[in-house]
């Protein structure tokens, strides 16, 4: 067979795509393992971020021995017997049997979970610091958070935006630590419990009512300014994990 054969071109061609397909599947698999444990300790990372919990000269994994993971059910804020290291949001969320249709849908979700992680601090018997995780409709897509809170079950510790696809510069400030920052301390629900966390256009006047609930709008990014803001009041809802805490609450863990 001549060397510059089309055969023997075509031959050579399939062997090397065998080849080259054999190298990449075996080092998917034998990556997979790496790549499991990269996303549990981002996972962990961004829990102890939104919770401030994040200490110098501490591993992630000895940090996050503080924090104990529970499942709850959201319809009656109770906890249930799933393993949360086996809870998966994303695939609840789209089978018919552990999922349910939001009829009220102002995160722009569609579906959600009849359960959810959660993440707590506790000492004595009291609850020191609750995490949650938050999703709901951006501008180009869906933006998932944790959002922490103090013992009171009010005062946020906390929130960290750890996947979105917004516009950098616009959007995409909710990565930065300033604004950041502006959520600590801030009350998000008011004396009925109603969530009230607004994003305001100009910058929040400290001077005026209501201010607690306020925080800086991000400049030029109204869609993701709204997204925000309705993610959090869809979560904090009773819809959310509104019946949890005020379970939390009636049973003085709050």
């Amino acid at each position: 067979m001549a060397n510059d054969s089309i055969k023997k071109t075509l031959t050579v061609a399939f062997l090397l795509c065998i080849v080259c397909s054999v190298l990449v599947s075996v080092a998917a698999v034998s990556l997979k393992p790496i790549q499991e444990r990269n996303k549990a300790l981002a996972l962990k990372e961004n829990i102890l971020a939104a919770a401030g919990l994040m200490e110098e000269g501490k591993s992630i994994d000895e940090l996050f021995q503080n924090i104990t993971p529970k499942v709850i059910d959201l319809s009656t804020g109770a906890y249930t017997d799933i393993d949360p290291a086996k809870y998966d949001q994303k695939k609840y969320s789209k089978d018919p049997a552990t999922s349910i249709e939001i009829a009220q849908d102002i995160a722009k979700i569609r579906r959600r979970s009849k359960f959810a992680a959660i993440y707590l601090v506790e000492k004595n018997g009291k609850t020191e610091t609750i995490i949650l995780p938050i999703y709901g409709k951006g501008l180009w897509g869906t933006m998932y958070a944790f959002i922490a809170f103090e013992g009171d079950g009010n005062t946020v510790k906390g929130l960290t935006f750890y996947d979105h696809k917004e516009t950098p510069g616009l959007g995409g400030e909710v990565d930065n630590p300033r604004w950041k920052q502006q959520w600590v301390g801030k009350k998000a629900f008011n004396e009925q419990w109603k969530p009230v966390v607004e994003l305001v256009k100009g910058g929040v006047n400290p001077n005026k009512a209501g201010a607690i609930h306020q925080v800086d709008g991000l400049s030029g990014a109204t869609l993701t300014n709204r997204g925000v803001r309705n993610l959090i009041h869809y979560w904090l809802g009773s819809d959310g994990y509104g019946v949890f805490l005020a379970k939390l609450r009636s049973q003085g863990g709050v």
